[in-house]
């Protein structure tokens, strides 16, 4: 696939993701439904690759590297996220989350010495603005309680985990390992990340049979998890983490457009406006990354 296709795949499929994670609070505690969410993706990943006879294993000094990836990227990452939804918005945690594309941008510039390039900033810039204007509305509506900014710290802690996650990520493909299988790898560590914050919290691991709860998981897992992850990782390692990111920034569009269709949003000018500079910054920046393919 092309560099664009992949990148219009991630954001399609995440932007919808925000809507089904809310299907999944309730009877089962957020980082209980992160751990079968990212355990049966990597299962997934793992059959797949078996089924194309890719080597599986990976060496020794590998797997440090892959525990912190997919600490960061797949587990508490995801637990912050999940908590954060507990008591905001789904449009708004992915409001936040969008803070991702200038932790990735300063990241790779930190640990890769990689230059930001003036387009990349100003489109972040202009997108983040965009989002920003977007849920506008819904933001000044919101009252400064204890819930709202637990879940904003949630939301932004989010978004810096992930953000670290991609950068490890990043040193890992760049020493030559194979997206698939580390990401198969990283689900799974991710998934026992998870699975250890349940157990020192206190928490209960259940699964509900409900048809919203089934549903959703499995629309998560699968697309939410091994397909949009592995076009945003493989995005990522061709362009790098800096402008894949920026996935981060359109996604909350596609949330609007959900949250319009099911849950009955108000269209207001602003809103109006703040997507029109969302995809102008697409367009700064999907425009270097057209040369890249």
């Amino acid at each position: 696939m092309s560099n664009v296709t992949l990148y219009l795949l991630s954001i399609a499929i995440w932007g919808s993701t925000w809507l089904a994670i809310k299907f999944q609070l309730g009877v089962v505690e957020p980082a209980v439904s992160v751990v079968w969410r990212f355990g049966l993706g990597s299962i997934v990943l793992f059959a797949y690759a078996n089924f194309r006879h890719l080597p599986i294993k990976r060496p020794g000094k590998d797997h440090g590297w892959l525990i912190v990836q997919g600490a960061f990227l797949f587990g508490i990452n995801y637990v912050a996220a999940y908590e954060s939804e507990q008591t905001l918005p789904s449009g708004i945690v992915a409001v936040l989350f969008s803070l991702a594309v200038f932790f990735n941008l300063i990241g790779a510039r930190l640990f890769f010495k990689t230059r930001i390039e003036p387009m990349t900033l100003i489109g972040a810039i202009i997108g983040c603005t965009g989002v920003a204007l977007v849920f506008s509305p819904q933001l000044l509506q919101l009252n400064a309680s204890g819930g709202v900014l637990r879940g904003a710290l949630f939301a932004i802690g989010s978004a810096l985990l992930a953000a670290v996650g991609s950068m490890v990520a990043a040193r890992n493909y760049r020493t030559g390992m194979p997206v698939l299988q580390t990401t198969a790898w990283s689900m799974l560590y991710g998934s026992v990340t998870a699975a250890f914050w349940v157990a020192i919290s206190g928490g209960h691991f259940r699964f509900e049979t409900s048809a919203s709860y089934v549903i959703s998981f499995i629309y998560l897992m699968l697309f939410g998890s091994v397909i949009a992850f592995m076009s945003y990782l493989t995005l990522m390692k061709r362009i790098g983490p800096g402008k894949a990111g920026y996935a981060n920034v359109a996604t909350p569009i596609v949330a609007l457009g959900l949250s319009t269709l099911f849950e009955h949003l108000v269209w207001q000018p602003i809103m109006i406006a703040g997507v029109v500079l969302c995809l102008v910054g697409n367009l700064f920046v999907l425009h270097k990354g057209r040369r890249t393919r």
